[in-house]
């Protein structure tokens, strides 16, 4: 029996349309599960790493804050010994960091100085504890956010000692800053950590101790928020068992006999999914895991999945889970496979029909091709009577094929063309063993090498004998098909140049792989900008250091001298009144003879520590200053970009090189456009904007920080030590700026911008000849 061509088209269109339908059906039932549990897990992997992440960055100001006032107080920046000093840098610390509860210092006196937040009275509260000999006193004191005073009074009856307490016991005894284990604050009855640092007296002695109460509870909000299916949740266990952080707050704390709180451990936690999760682990002492452990449990016959992430790390010996309910992530999928596989086998029915109908269409100019030659065999049809219509159409599409050829050619030759002439370096490289295939001109002046010697030569041969090895990829099709890299090259001449290297694989229709197709740039001068960037930034950081504790140590100085002035007189007043008493007691004569001695001593060491601060802290060179603006812009590019504030410059025609210390202008240039972008960014207007101008004026260069923002505050009193319209600033910027110009031979002043902003200008002078 004779087959129909058509009919087993047909069929086989069928047929293939069905096959295929029910292949994807198919795999979609068998994989789509596995690939919705896999992404489970990784969004529970994601969930620890980002609780870890957050509770890092929760707690992470709290170490520098400690350290930072610890080193304060060693280094006597802060006087220690001065209560009202020292209470107001911790209340201003308390005010920088929301998540802090309270801030403290004891020393080994005894003496106490706590600023912690208060829900009555008055936002703040401070327990000064002060200790004279047998005297000791303690004063409570509520203020408000303004560092005002709400009300004063004394505690006679408060037996409170630092030196007893677990937090300065361990700072003291570890000389190190601790973190102590998570407990429920007594006052706040919220749930906290206290880290503490000691303020040392010499390399085994210790001065004092400060610390940081923390209240965690934030951590657990950040969990409650946390979106893991409809089901699942994530907590954190510390490593003695207990639950330092859930989603429902109201779970973590229990209550002692003697009406403390406490945590609550996992093997008795009021989650039980939280406890069949992880109290078997805990109990078996397999928590803390060494490595990310993802699991699946069940409870109440439900199916679980589950991730334990190692802890934080040893000062935080924190354990962080999720679990999540697996079905939460599957069962959307298994509910629609008995209707997407009816689906399915109706496509296919109907694609089918349709390609029945298709084949049919597709056979029948074939037909009358074969019906003609069996009419022209019988000879009932002239041979040269015109051929059927479709041949017409399939000898256009021969055509058609014939022209893509032609153009294909044209192409390659264009390509041909464009790979010569090409300004980037350019190259095809064997996959195999890496070896350059052809090269343009660009790639051989860049190297220095001709193209026959290229020719002899692999990628690595170019690479620095001191670094790494370059290695393209291999020839497996799954391996990166396109590789990005910078490396730094050795020239024929000898020459090290950075180069910027980008390589596509290309591959054949039938997916082998034909050849590499390298680009290379020489990024060498770029590569010196971003090292000269980031010294310059280095220097401006270390100048801008010393700059403030020079300031704050000068201004310091200035307060001090005149009360020592006004001592010294005072006493010489004394001594002459005493001097006229013809019955005066001689020890008050002594006595008064050496405060005035003290004092004129004080005033010589005040004289010398002004002496030192205004010692030369720099040469003065030649340099562009058009250079230097450019690169200061790109110091402050990242804050601009986050303030969508636009920096411009304009730095003249034919502008003189400046004689000044460079790094010293630069930092000048730096503080200018920070204040000018936060004062755009505080504005809040479209217009957001910083331009700097530099031009000749009267034999001197000046520049011009201009802002859009809404201008200065005349009651200010600008470039005054400690003068500042910051809440957090210290007040130092544009006063050190101030110094650093006159300490160079120039003037800085301010102006108002029209219609709007500020103007700070300042002069340099013009470099010899």
């Amino acid at each position: 029996m004779r087959t129909s061509l058509g009919a087993m088209l047909a069929i086989g269109l069928a047929g293939l349309q069905l096959l295929a339908v029910l292949a994807v059906v198919f795999s979609s039932y068998v994989s789509s599960e596995r690939a919705l549990l896999d992404h489970a897990r990784d969004l529970l992997r994601d969930v620890g790493a980002n609780t870890i992440e957050h509770s890092r960055g929760f707690l992470g100001p709290a170490r520098g804050a400690a350290e930072l006032s610890a080193r304060l107080a060693q280094d006597r920046v802060i006087a220690s010994d001065v209560p009202e000093l020292l209470e107001r840098l911790l209340f201003q610390q308390l005010q920088l960091a929301p998540q802090f509860a309270g801030v403290y210092h004891g020393n080994e006196e005894g003496e106490f100085v706590y600023v912690m937040r208060a829900g009555e009275i008055a936002p703040f509260r401070t327990k000064i504890i002060r200790v004279d000999g047998e005297d000791r006193t303690v004063e409570l004191i509520w203020r408000d956010n303004d560092y005002n005073v709400i009300e004063r009074r004394m505690d006679p009856d408060d037996p409170y000692d630092p030196r007893t307490r677990p937090w300065y016991v361990r700072a003291r005894d570890q000389l190190t800053t601790i973190w102590t284990d998570p407990y429920i604050f007594f006052s706040s009855r919220q749930p906290g950590i206290t880290l503490a640092s000691p303020v040392m007296d010499g390399p085994d002695r210790v001065r004092g101790i400060v610390g940081v109460d923390i209240e965690i509870s934030d951590i657990s909000d950040f969990l409650a928020r946390l979106r893991i299916g409809a089901t699942g949740r994530a907590l954190i266990i510390h490593e003695n068992g207990d639950v330092i952080a859930h989603p429902n707050k109201d779970l973590l704390k229990a209550e002692n006999a003697d009406g403390t709180l406490r945590f609550v451990d996992i093997r008795s936690f009021e989650d039980p999914i939280a406890r069949a999760a992880f109290a078997d682990l805990e109990a078996s002492g397999r928590l803390p895991v060494a490595e990310e452990t993802l699991s699946q449990f069940t409870y109440g016959g439900e199916t679980y999945v589950s991730v334990i992430m190692p802890q934080i790390s040893d000062n935080l010996p924190w354990t962080i889970g999720a679990y999540a309910l697996e079905s939460d992530f599957t069962q959307v999928l298994k509910a629609n496979r008995l209707t997407n596989t009816w689906i399915a086998v109706f496509v296919a029915a109907v694609t089918g029909l349709a390609g029945l109908a298709l084949a049919n269409y597709i056979y029948k100019p074939v037909r009358a091709f074969a019906v003609r030659n069996a009419l022209v065999a019988q000879g009932e049809l002239d041979p040269s009577e015109p051929l059927p219509k479709t041949y017409q159409e399939l000898e256009r599409a021969n055509q058609t094929l014939t022209e893509q050829i032609a153009a294909r050619r044209e192409t390659e030759m264009e390509y041909g063309r464009t790979f010569d002439m090409s300004s980037r370096g350019m190259a095809q490289i064997d996959p195999e063993t890496s070896r350059f295939l052809d090269t343009n001109a660009r790639i051989r002046e860049i190297t220095g090498y001709s193209e026959a010697e290229l020719r002899g030569m692999t990628v690595n041969d170019l690479a620095h004998p001191d670094d790494p090895p370059f290695l393209l990829s291999g020839t497996d099709p799954s391996d990166p098909q396109e590789i990005n890299y910078e490396m730094r090259c050795l020239r024929r001449d000898g020459e090290t140049i950075w180069a910027s290297v980008n390589a596509i694989l290309i591959f054949n229709q039938q997916g082998k792989p034909l050849h590499f197709v390298l680009t290379l740039d020489d990024i060498t001068a770029s590569k010196l900008t971003e090292e000269q960037v980031a010294e310059l930034s280095k220097d401006i950081s270390n100048l801008s250091r010393d700059k403030t504790m020079g300031q704050v140590a000068a201004g310091l100085a200035h307060e001090l001298n005149q009360p020592l002035t006004a001592i010294a007189q005072n006493a010489d007043s004394a001594l002459y009144a005493v001097n006229r008493m013809p019955d005066a007691e001689p020890e008050l004569r002594l006595t008064l003879e050496e405060i005035a001695e003290q004092s004129i001593r004080a005033g010589e060491i005040i004289r010398a520590l002004r002496s030192f601060i205004r010692r030369d802290e720099g040469i003065r060179t030649d340099f562009d200053l058009g250079e230097l603006v450019e690169q200061t812009k790109r110091l402050v590019v990242a804050e601009a970009r986050a303030a969508a504030v636009t920096i411009t410059s304009d730095m003249g025609a034919g502008l003189p090189q400046v004689h000044a210390n460079r790094i010293q202008i630069a930092q000048v240039l730096v503080n200018l456009m920070r204040n000018a972008i936060e004062a755009v960014s505080e504005k809040g207007s479209n217009d957001r904007r910083v331009h700097v101008h530099a031009a000749l004026r009267d034999g001197k260069v000046q520049v011009c920080v201009t802002d859009t923002g809404p201008g200065v505050d005349p009651s200010i009193n600008l470039f005054e030590d400690f003068e500042t319209t910051k809440p957090a600033g210290m007040g130092l910027g544009l006063s050190i700026c101030r110094s650093i110009v006159q300490t160079n031979g120039g003037r800085i002043w301010h102006e108002a911008a029209e219609p709007n902003g500020a103007r700070f200008c300042f002069t340099l002078d013009i470099a010899a000849g």
